[in-house]
């Protein structure tokens, strides 16, 4: 691959969108602005910036090149101002595959490379190649930038060296949907669209329909509502189905190989020795239903590339499932039992006092001045109270030699596993009445996205427990 070459001419078609997209608040702004008058003129400066944007995708295109010569990716970009980026085949951590709409149409790819020091987006990005150009890419930069780390454990010889592989059902797939909580999500998408739209609705069309809707009545009212929210449940099931759907992992001598989407088709490469910590996550949904979903904090990579800034490793399987999947693809993390060192008792009264304290200054402040409403706030102090009383019960660590296993609370119950060498940062604190009580927080801290930290905290567990956790980590400088 020492001659240059050009991305696809499609690729004309994605600079035209990005850019487009980086100039649509100002378009629809100056719509906004201009639309009673100088509607004309306005159309006008559109049709000129679309002239321009057009011949500036092009040239970008035209001015793109990129050639793989002395185990470097060269790329070579700039219309006016001539830029190189030479990237390293050592430096590169992971090589992602993501094929949209119109790359499928097209048979197209977009290849995003990332290094240890990728921030915000990926090191280097090639938005239109052939798919069959997109993969031999992707393996001739992996031949020599995917070697293992040092002190990498010995597990890859208990990986069965056929690369085992599994895949979600589209049952598991519903039930990810169904329990997926995303209709908040959707409805919070919907009250902006109709916040947007609801200024080009006509005045008198408005007030019409808004009267019409008010006489049909209480019942009526209530099937609508109904109608809507199912509505949106249903969008909910669609998008994750959308977004995982025919999800596959595979493990690799050195890697795990992540494929997924059905409009947008994603295929995420995870080099082993960029995992800091694996987790388990159970939803206040799904945790009654005994399904969880299973994650890994990755260190470096962009924001772009993370769901809620992890890597989703399996969307949703049964709890007595984990063991096993994880002793198929990450047997260091496999065996962590459900016996877990509790928070004590007396830590109760900070964790109901946090969950519920602004509640209950509401919930008074109603009784003073609105005591026909005081059922609403009553309703979310007593839910905030059950919360704070979840999130002490489910606190607690687990420690088996050099591997911490935490699990806390937020709403959904998180538990997280990671290993000595991973942890980046030990802190702990203790504010006056945490002394009185002999209790301390715990913090740890791991590389996370973009190279920065990912933190942990477990708040108000014995004290002599954070001390031992402080010597286990303290040891680590002795080589333990």
């Amino acid at each position: 691959m020492f001659e240059a070459k050009r991305l696809h001419p499609a690729a004309i078609i994605f600079n035209l969108i990005k850019t487009v997209r980086e100039f649509l608040f100002a378009i629809i702004l100056g719509f906004i602005t201009f639309r009673d008058e100088s509607l004309v003129y306005f159309g006008l400066i559109v049709g000129v910036l679309l002239i321009v944007f057009i011949a500036g995708s092009v040239l970008t295109w035209y001015r793109f090149t990129y050639r793989i010569e002395d185990d470097e990716l060269r790329i070579e970009y700039g219309v006016f101002i001539r830029k190189k980026r030479f990237i390293s085949k050592n430096r590169i951590q992971s090589i992602d595959l993501t094929s949209g709409v119109i790359h499928r149409i097209f048979n197209l790819t977009k290849v995003q490379i990332e290094t240890a020091g990728t921030g915000m987006d990926a090191e280097a990005s090639l938005s239109a190649v052939k798919l069959p150009e997109g993969e031999a890419l992707r393996e001739e930069l992996k031949s020599r930038g995917a070697e293992p780390a040092e002190d990498e454990e010995s597990a890859d010889e208990s990986v069965e060296k056929t690369n085992p592989s599994a895949t979600i059902s589209f049952k598991r797939l519903f039930i990810a949907g169904t329990t997926s909580g995303s209709i908040g999500v959707v409805m919070a998408l919907a009250a902006t669209a109709f916040s947007q739209v609801e200024q080009f609705i006509p005045e008198r069309f408005y007030e019409s329909t808004m009267q019409w809707v008010i006489g049909l009545g209480v019942v009526i009212l209530a099937v609508m509502a109904i109608l809507f929210f199912l509505l949106l449940w249903l969008l909910g099931i669609a998008g994750t189905i959308i977004k995982y759907g025919k999800f596959t992992i595979t493990r690799n001598e050195h890697e795990l190989f992540i494929t997924r989407g059905l409009l947008e088709k994603k295929q995420l490469t995870i080099p082993l020795r960029r995992i800091q910590a694996v987790g388990i996550q159970e939803s206040i949904i799904r945790q009654p239903l005994g399904y969880v979903t299973v994650f890994a904090e990755i260190a470096g990579g962009s924001l772009a590339k993370g769901e809620d800034f992890s890597s989703i490793l399996f969307p949703i399987m049964k709890r007595d499932e984990v063991d096993d999947f994880l002793e198929t693809f990450l047997p260091d993390y496999a065996g962590a039992g459900d016996e877990f060192a509790p928070l004590p008792k007396r830590a109760r009264k900070f964790y109901l006092m946090r969950s519920s304290l602004l509640f209950l200054f509401i919930t008074a402040a109603v009784a003073i001045f609105f005591p026909a409403f005081i059922w609403a706030p009553l309703i979310l102090l007593i839910g905030t109270l059950i919360l704070g009383w979840m999130r002490h019960r489910d606190g607690g660590f687990q420690l088996e030699g050099k591997r911490l296993t935490i699990r806390h609370r937020v709403l959904g119950r998180n538990t997280i596993m990671m290993y000595h060498k991973r942890i980046q940062a030990f802190e702990k604190k203790q504010h006056k009445l945490q002394k009185l009580q002999d209790l301390a927080t715990m913090r740890l801290s791991i590389i996370g996205t973009m190279g920065t930290g990912t933190h942990f905290t477990v708040k108000d567990m014995e004290e002599t427990d954070a001390d031992e956790l402080s010597d286990w980590y303290s040891r680590r400088s002795q080589g333990s």
